[in-house]
């Protein structure tokens, strides 16, 4: 009776669960993709807060591209830090990262301050009850994450 050969990467398939249908290069792409887009649309967004519909002026770029940066060099930094953190500040980080990002869009807008703290510490704490759900849920018995080593 003649059997199946096993294929390769389906040892991978059974530890994750899921298969892995992108190669490496677009992970790689996406890693740094994603912030990139992100930023941009940021920047715009803070941007398009800080002129409350007036002209476009060079100071209004300037606040544009200065926050898109920041929130990119911010974001990888994060990407890169965060999980080898616990679960409860690898949620708390990225809670944090939301709740200022959001609290400085907020900001731009000629809200008050207490309104754009209070929509960030809104928004960073539905990230981290989310987050830590998520890291929390996909853990072992020893708190190691599933897949790591």
């Amino acid at each position: 009776m003649a059997h199946a050969a096993p294929r390769a990467g389906l040892a991978d398939q059974r530890r994750t669960g899921t298969p892995d249908v992108f190669s490496e290069r677009v992970h790689t792409m996406a890693r740094l993709g994603i912030p990139v887009v992100l930023g941009l649309i940021f920047g715009y967004w803070a941007a398009a807060n800080a002129r409350r519909g007036g002209p476009i002026t060079g100071w209004n770029l300037l606040l544009g591209f200065v926050s898109a940066a920041a929130f990119i060099v911010v974001y990888l930094a994060l990407q890169a830090v965060a999980p080898k953190l616990p679960r409860e500040l690898h949620a708390v980080a990225w809670g944090a990262f939301t709740a200022i990002a959001v609290g400085f869009l907020v900001s731009q807008s000629d809200e008050s301050v207490l309104r754009s703290a209070w929509l960030g510490l809104i928004s960073g704490a539905g990230v981290f009850a989310i987050l830590f759900y998520r890291y929390y849920s996909r853990e072992d018995g020893r708190g190691s994450r599933a897949g790591h080593t």
